[in-house]
């Protein structure tokens, strides 16, 4: 491999189907480029792509050997202990200058550390969220890297050259400082969790209380994928609901185990947003109702015990009540992003990221899966206000939101009635409920805390801190 000595313009080190896709991508738009992974069957598979411009190794030395100066080397390995693992290999073979990134789902704290303790020793390091999925990879992705602005603007050619694009702008751009990056996908998740338990509720409606067949719902979510709704999702959702193995009359979704697993970054999402005393909870109920299906034994049990009385069909016309489905998925839907971005406000605040929002929207728009028609209005609001302290105050949004309400209250009380659980959109009316209430009760919960803890409360017409003394005694009848 000699003759690529010093001719890569970028490595890759994970050669999975994410980072082989990756590769081809940057190889397609004219790059030079190297794939590592110690898995020599994995590397000769790159290498059979005969693609002039991949050069897969096997060895560590001769991969970073084979990169243009300063190197570049993004690593597409599983979150944790192997990231960092990787990063002391990598110590071993490169020179202080050259630049690092890290292209997985590590936890923005991990991105954190790392990002610290690299510029110490003289290194470049880019935590970068990466999202589209296998697909996003090979024929563009969103990308969201933070942490080293130099560093960036280095790789910042190739970058937007295999990046999605939507009206002739790439689907990336620098999110800020040290961990921003892996803190913006690590929200992206949290939001996409949402949407999807949204879509599976809208699903449970249409299923068990309107009694609709499949392909019925199928040309339901097709036409939300035509409107105001039209996404990523939406539009996955209904090819879903069309799909069925080669010889077989039943979809396959109907064969597919109602157990749905995840690999933590909706968790950390809600984490986060509880260590900033935030609320999130259309994202916290939808990675609880992914922990909920997993105990499919207990749920099974439960099932006997408590058969549903209240199990019906809904006495309805299902084309009218899809319309009133579709505007209580838009509200819920505009909750769950408000509910993100908002949480991205604060953390910007707290951690220093110089956030900007408007691009963290307009970046989504395309190659993630998150992307919907939605956000060029997320991307409008935030653009016209860069101060803007929440989505639902603009007045676009508001607006649309405003026309959703009733059809949102209808189909939560009909489901609820119905015995048809929908945690994701009752956390959303919820969250709003009490976000546009002014005098919320929890003046109570305060005069309890100070009863039983001597917590203290504050005075709504008087400065200060107070302590009462609650005895009963005190308390006429």
């Amino acid at each position: 491999m000699n003759e690529n000595r010093n001719q890569n313009a970028f490595g890759m080190i994970g050669l999975g189907t994410m980072g082989s896709n990756l590769l081809q991508n940057i190889a397609d738009h004219g790059y030079a480029c190297a794939g590592y992974d110690n898995n020599a069957k994995t590397v000769q598979k790159l290498n059979d792509l005969k693609n002039e411009n991949i050069h897969g190794f096997s060895d560590l030395k001769e991969f970073t050997n084979s990169l243009k100066s300063p190197k570049v080397v993004m690593m597409l390995v599983p979150a944790g202990e192997i990231v960092d693992s990787v990063i002391k290999e990598l110590l071993t073979v490169l020179d202080k200058g050259d630049i690092i990134i890290d292209g997985g789902n590590s936890h923005f704290t991990d991105t954190e550390r790392r990002y610290l303790e690299l510029e110490k020793q003289g290194y470049h390091f880019v935590g970068m969220g990466v999202s589209g999925g296998e697909e996003g990879a090979r024929r563009g992705p969103s990308m969201m890297p933070g942490g080293d602005k130099e560093a960036y603007e280095i790789i910042k050619p190739i970058l937007e050259k295999i990046a999605a694009h939507v009206n002739g702008e790439p689907t990336v751009a620098f999110m800020g400082e040290r961990s921003a990056g892996h803190f913006v996908k690590m929200v992206h998740n949290g939001i996409e969790y949402a949407i999807m338990q949204l879509l599976s509720e809208s699903y449970e409606i249409m299923k068990r209380g309107l009694q609709m067949e499949n392909n019925e719902i199928h040309e339901v979510f097709q036409k939300w994928n035509k409107g105001r709704l039209k996404s990523y999702l939406v539009e996955i959702t209904s090819d879903i609901f069309a799909y069925k193995n080669e010889g077989e009359t039943d979809l396959l979704l109907d064969s597919i185990r109602d157990q749905a697993k995840a690999k933590g970054t909706g968790k950390w999402t809600s984490q986060a947003a509880m260590d900033l005393h935030l609320p999130t909870p259309i994202i916290d109920i939808a990675v609880s109702m992914r922990d909920l299906s997993s105990l499919k034994e207990l749920r099974v049990e439960a099932s006997k015990i408590y058969p549903d009385s209240t199990e019906m069909p809904y006495n309805t016309n299902n084309e009218k009540y899809c319309i009133e489905l579709e505007k209580a998925f838009y509200f819920a839907m505009v909750s769950a992003y408000a509910q993100g971005m908002h949480l991205l406000y604060s953390a910007n605040q707290e951690f220093k990221y110089n956030l900007n929002l408007d691009i963290i929207a307009k970046i989504w728009r395309g190659g993630c899966i998150i992307r919907s028609e939605f956000l060029e209005d997320i991307y409008a609001a935030f653009n016209k206000n860069p101060n803007l302290k929440h989505l639902m105050l603009d007045g676009k949004v508001a607006e649309s939101l405003r026309k959703s309400i009733p059809a949102t209250r209808s189909v939560i009380s009909d489901a609820t009635l119905h015995g048809i659980s929908t945690p994701a959109f009752s956390a959303s009316l919820t969250y709003f409920d009490n976000f546009r209430n002014e005098n919320m009760p929890t003046n109570l919960i305060q005069a309890q805390r100070d009863y039983f803890g001597s917590h203290t409360y504050e005075l709504k017409a008087k400065e200060g801190v107070f302590h009462t003394k609650w005895v009963m005694e005190n308390i006429k009848e």
